[in-house]
């Protein structure tokens, strides 16, 4: 059932459906039928993110979307494990629910370390990844406009008090200014301090060292990928991204060298909003 407001419901005409996890209950899209796709997104977004994806899949393959514990329609505890291996266990016990033969993944920001992971623990299911402006990887620096973010008591503050990662977001990560419509939409999960938690736990949970608790998880998912090397992936990549630039797609090339990629030179972070309908066709043809 969808009881989101009736502006929203038009963006994101989709009934929500729950998965229970012993920290809370996921929202996720599941929508069409045929072969499954399953979409991750990453911070501070939500499901809404694929939106449009959804709509252009979903004639052709049932759509899975979830929201991430504390992102989007997600309950929001305030005291949870928001690692990257929670995340990574949720999603698994979620999609072992489903009871699927097979389904496809795609991966965006956050989604990607958390989907690389999940991938890697079922690998048998996996018909192929589509890799959107994401790392699985570590790398050794973050832009300072992220760093920020992390700094003790002002960062959480910024975060969670002046909502600064989702408005920055709204404004720095496509080339083409959203429309208003679209960036309340993807603020609306996030109106105040209680509903940012996972925004802030993601930022701080980015492993830049040794001693932090994600970075075994992380570097475990990084071991992994040479698996992938010879399996079904693409990679689709925003070429005006300021956080995930073009030195982590030279990565990703180097660790996947038989991933077809493409490149969207006039494409930001969140490129679907930039370049959706050059997108929409190449994931669908490849899902099928």
């Amino acid at each position: 059932m969808n009881t989101l407001p009736p502006w929203l419901q038009v963006q994101y005409p989709f009934d929500c459906h729950a998965f229970d996890t012993s920290a809370g209950k996921l929202n996720y899209i599941d929508a069409g039928a045929g072969t499954p796709v399953v979409m991750l997104h990453g911070n501070p977004t939500w499901s809404f993110f694929y939106r449009n994806l959804v709509l252009a899949l979903r004639e052709t393959n049932r759509c899975l979307v979830p929201d991430h514990l504390g992102c989007g329609l997600s309950d929001k505890p305030q005291v949870a494990d928001y690692s990257l291996s929670a995340h990574v266990e949720r999603t698994v016990a979620w999609i072992e629910s489903l009871e699927l033969d097979g389904f496809h993944l795609v991966v965006h920001d956050w989604g990607g370390a958390i989907g690389f992971g999940v991938a890697d623990r079922i690998r048998d299911q996996i018909k192929s990844i589509s890799i959107l402006n994401t790392a699985a990887f570590a790398f050794p620096s973050i832009p300072f406009r992220i760093s920020v973010c992390r700094w003790p008591l002002a960062g959480k503050f910024l975060v969670r008090g002046l909502n600064g990662f989702v408005e920055a977001a709204t404004k720095m990560t496509t080339v083409e200014p959203l429309p208003e419509g679209v960036a309340e939409g993807y603020r609306y999960p996030y109106g105040n301090w209680h509903d940012r938690v996972a925004i802030d736990a993601f930022v701080n949970d980015i492993p830049m060292r040794k001693s932090h608790r994600s970075w075994s998880t992380l570097q475990a998912i990084e071991n992994s990928l040479p698996w992938w090397q010879d399996k079904p992936v693409q990679i689709l990549w925003g070429m005006q991204d300021w956080c995930f630039h073009t030195g982590i797609l030279n990565e990703w090339e180097k660790r996947l060298p038989g991933a077809k990629v493409y490149r969207f030179a006039e494409a930001g972070h969140y490129l679907m909003e930039d370049a959706g309908e050059a997108i929409y066709p190449v994931i669908r043809e490849f899902v099928n």
